[in-house]
């Protein structure tokens, strides 16, 4: 397992952290370990010298191009040299990670080579607010918005196979963003396993931290929210598929069925726009590989269920809250039904 899975360690602007934790894995450690120097500058030549002598392969981008993009070259280096590759393990270069930590998600991973392995934080009272409340919310977003059910979303500390690091290269992000992306794209393709590390924060070391708590807190949940969003425009764009069917459909249909064109014209248009909507959810909006005769089936039961649930609740509403229009009513109840669906869709159809 010498160079089967190496370590990566991207750096921007490290300190004597990193020098410290590389020669403590050196003592234990006789594998590969790819440091990526991210455009620091001249003035932390020293330390990447210090790894180097340790017996580091120190790759450099000439100016900071991100986290995300440092990954990827890292993972083309180690795609491309070591022909055994199961997977990499990556560290963060600030002292986030002991060493018997990481070595544990080697362990891990080459007892899964097919998983994907995630060193686990346990965020206890003595993490500042801000960043318990951050955690526990994006750990809440990812599950519920992206179906991604992990304790810490934001470790750097991960063992990741080599299957998935070569998906990984076309995957957009370049900087912290590519992290959360690398667990949302893993959703039905890779298992996620946790493997308990030591939390280790210092307050004076948060302060050093390159991570933009505005810029890149936006990024990530643009991610998150990617999804939903994708959700919304395909439901809005079926409903006036549907709207301007059912106006091509009237006038067509009066002549032949008299009194009963409206209902040919509603059930056709809305068979042709749930169709349009199930095809663009299936490719765009969760990108699912599932068979189409097990996901269309659940689809149009779903959509028949939804549509009954609408008019029923509706109708009930209405006599219960008699002084509201029912315009408002039907806002609110196929606003919950929405949402209620997209939670249905992205865990049992798609």
């Amino acid at each position: 397992m010498t160079n089967n899975i190496p370590i990566i360690i991207p750096a921007y602007e490290p300190d004597n952290r990193m020098v410290e934790l590389i020669r403590e894995l050196k003592e234990t450690f006789r594998g590969t370990i790819v440091v990526v120097n991210d455009g620091s500058g001249h003035q932390y030549d020293d330390y990447f010298n210090a790894v180097s002598r340790l017996g580091c392969m120190v790759l450099n981008h000439y100016t900071n191009l991100g986290k995300g993009r440092a990954l990827k070259t890292a993972f083309n280096y180690c795609l491309d040299t070591f022909p055994n590759l199961i997977g990499c393990v990556t560290a963060d270069s600030d002292g986030q990670h002991r060493p018997h930590d990481i070595l544990k998600c080697i362990e891990m991973l080459d007892a899964h080579p097919e998983e994907m392995i995630l060193g686990c934080r346990e965020f206890g009272k003595d993490l500042p607010w801000k960043s318990l409340v951050g955690n526990r919310i994006t750990v809440k977003v990812c599950k519920w918005v992206c179906g991604v059910s992990v304790s810490d979303t934001q470790t750097g500390l991960r063992a990741i196979p080599k299957g998935y690091m070569i998906e990984l290269m076309n995957i957009p992000g370049e900087r912290f963003e590519f992290e959360t992306r690398m667990l949302i794209e893993s959703k039905n393709k890779y298992e996620i396993r946790e493997v308990p590390i030591e939390t280790i924060y210092d307050s004076k070391e948060n302060h050093q931290t390159h991570f933009d708590p505005l810029v890149d807190s936006l990024r990530i949940y643009r991610l998150f929210f990617g999804q939903l969003l994708r959700f919304a425009l395909s439901s809005l764009s079926s409903c006036v598929v549907d709207l301007v069917l059912f106006m091509v459909f009237c006038p067509l249909f009066k002549p032949v069925f008299g009194l009963y064109y409206i209902t040919v014209a509603t059930v056709l248009a809305r068979i042709i726009s749930a169709t349009y909507n199930y095809l663009l959810n299936y490719k765009v909006v969760f990108r699912s590989e599932k068979k189409h005769t097990s996901s269309a089936k659940r689809y149009f039961v779903l959509a028949v269920i939804q549509m009954s649930c609408s008019a029923l609740f509706t109708t009930w509403f209405v006599t219960l809250f008699t002084s509201l229009p029912e315009v408002v009513i039907k806002i609110v109840v196929d606003t919950t039904l929405f949402i209620i669906s997209y939670i249905i869709q992205r865990k049992m159809v798609f």
